[in-house]
Order: structure tokens, then sequence, then C-alpha cells
């Protein structure tokens, strides 16, 4: 139910009637923005659609990188004790991400939040619901596999480093896609 009250807030305070309208203003040109339509899998699955799995990972790494460039803040910039970096981490990957969720843009569902490029100004975000609960179980996921010790590392060589290991690598979300065929190859000519 919150996803849709937010959604007919926002489409209310887009379309509504303002303060011009009653002083003898033109009434300003309306706006219509409708919330993504969501498929079965994405509505109830525990799991991030493997359409929005580059966008969460991206957003991880964002978090994890923020979190911990804020330990090092706290330290003086210094790298940080292996204990440190783990509840660190632990904290990054439990945190709430309320802030998250998914819009439809140009006909394409994307992931929207702190740390991903920004979209068109007028959509309608769709949050809460199974997104914070996906984001956790997949921050959880990529600490478990590359490990703690893996992921300070590349942090500390910067946050290209970090988006390379968690998102782009051969088994990464992002990178070795294996959906799109190779060209054909041209035919030679046989004389």
């Amino acid at each position: 139910m919150r996803p849709a009250l937010a959604a007919w807030l926002v489409l209310s305070l887009l379309g509504g009637t303002g303060a011009q309208d009653m002083c003898g203003d033109p009434p300003a040109p309306s706006h219509s923005a409708s919330a993504p339509q969501l498929s079965p899998e994405e509505r109830l699955s525990p799991h991030m659609p493997e359409s929005l799995r580059c966008d969460a990972c991206h957003a991880i790494a964002f978090q994890i990188e923020e979190q911990l460039r804020k330990a090092e803040g706290k330290v003086g910039k210094k790298a940080l004790k292996e204990s440190d970096y783990i509840e660190v981490l632990e904290r990054s990957c439990s945190q709430d991400w309320e802030s998250y969720g998914v819009l439809e843009l140009d006909g394409e569902k994307r992931l929207s939040g702190p740390g991903l490029p920004r979209q068109q100004p007028l959509s309608v975000m769709v949050s809460g619901g199974p997104w914070p609960s996906r984001l956790s179980k997949l921050c959880h996921g990529y600490v478990g596999e590359q490990g703690e010790a893996q992921i300070y590392g590349a942090h500390r060589r910067g946050p290209a480093a970090l988006r390379q290991l968690l998102c782009h690598g051969d088994k990464g979300p992002c990178g070795g896609r294996k959906d799109r065929p190779d060209p054909p190859k041209a035919l030679q000519n046989e004389l």
C-alpha cells in the first residue's frame, strides 16, 4: 500500500491545480507519470530480477564505498583494522535500503537510488516492498563470495576497483554477458 500512496501523492502534486490557477493566471500544462507495471517475479520473488542485478550491484558498491570511506575518515584516512572493516561491511549490507526502488525509463525497468545514474525528472519510483531485502541479500552474497579482505583491498584502490571486483568481472552481473550472440562471420569467396 505504501508504494501506491507515494505514487498517488506524486501524481496529485504534479497534476493538481496550483495557486496560479486561483489568481487568474493561465493553468500550467499538466504532466503525468505512472508507476512501473511489475511482473509477478518482480513483485513476489525474494530474489533480485536478473534485469536489475547490474543496477543493484552498482548501488551496493556505492553503499559499501560510502560506509568504508566514513569509517576511514574517523581514523584519519588510515587503513582500517580487519575487525573494523568486517564490521563496516556487515553494517553496509544490513542497512535498511529504503531509498532504493524501481522505476520505468523508456519502457525499461531500472533500479534507482543513491549512487545510481539520475533518471528522468518525471517518473514514479516504487520503493519499499521486496527491494530492500533483495539488496541486503545480494550485498551479503557479494561479501561472502569475494571475502571481506578482497573487498576492502579493492576499496583502498578506489571506487572503480570496487565496482570492477563486484560488478564487472566474468561472473559479475554487469560483465561477461552472454545474452548477445557473436556477429556472424563473413563468408569468404572460394576460387
